[in-house]
């Protein structure tokens, strides 16, 4: 019989608080923002419970109403974000808007957390027409290069990732990752590792429909950005 330190019992989880950070989730990738049925449905349950997460969520500031009654990502967010990786924003900020007009692409810098590539900063270029990548977007690390860069960083691949094994050995040889249709579809990426002593997994990334420029001539000029970022 097993003893009781020999047990790993999985911590006990409030179901109200992760059903609420799974309503942020969802209106992260919506630029347009969702009704309360559309967020009922994808969390598979009654509207009203749906609807008493939204008017918590809204009350903190952490969500917003539209005038179409649709929900979206409130500027609360924004505050609690201020703490998040501070030294890392603060000295990738002027390299992003560099590099975005540079380039003509929306550049942005990506953190690993809990097996998921989250979008800390972006900066899009002064131009029309360009791809937004919005803060707080969120994906698999397993999808597109930011995801890919952000595994080239550990020093070991985790057996659940061996899939992407090859694409993550091409990316240490080369220095960058290179992905198209793999997050959003009709758009490409291309992603370097950032080197950091503390803090979250990092990744320096820019998202594009296309460009004359080829992938290896951006990947090496997001390595060069990325040397400035530390």
């Amino acid at each position: 019989m097993a003893s009781a330190d020999s047990l790993s019992p999985t911590p006990p989880l409030s179901q109200t608080l992760s059903r609420g950070l799974r309503v942020l989730e969802l209106l992260t990738g919506e630029s347009n923002g969702l009704s309360i049925a559309q967020i009922s449905q994808r969390l598979e349950v009654h509207r009203s419970i749906a609807y008493r997460l939204i008017q918590t969520l809204e009350h903190h500031g952490l969500i917003t109403k539209g005038a179409d009654s649709r929900y979206a990502l409130g500027a609360g967010l924004a505050v609690l974000a201020r703490s998040v990786a501070t030294d890392l924003q603060s000295t990738a900020r002027p390299v992003l808007a560099e590099l975005s007009d540079e380039l003509q692409m929306t550049a942005f810098v990506v953190v690993e957390q809990a097996d998921r590539c989250v979008t800390l900063l972006s900066v899009e270029p002064h131009a029309a027409g360009v791809v937004a990548q919005r803060p707080g977007t969120v994906h698999s690390v397993e999808r597109g290069a930011p995801g890919l860069a952000l595994l080239a960083t550990t020093p070991t691949l985790a057996p659940e990732h061996a899939e992407r094994a090859d694409d993550v050995a091409q990316v240490r040889a080369s220095g960058f990752a290179h992905s198209h249709d793999e997050v959003i579809p009709g758009m490409q990426s291309v992603a370097v590792p950032l080197t950091r002593h503390s803090g979250p997994q990092a990744a320096l990334a820019v998202v594009y429909v296309a460009s004359e420029l080829d992938p290896t001539e951006i990947g090496n000029r997001l390595q060069a950005a990325a040397a400035r970022i530390v």
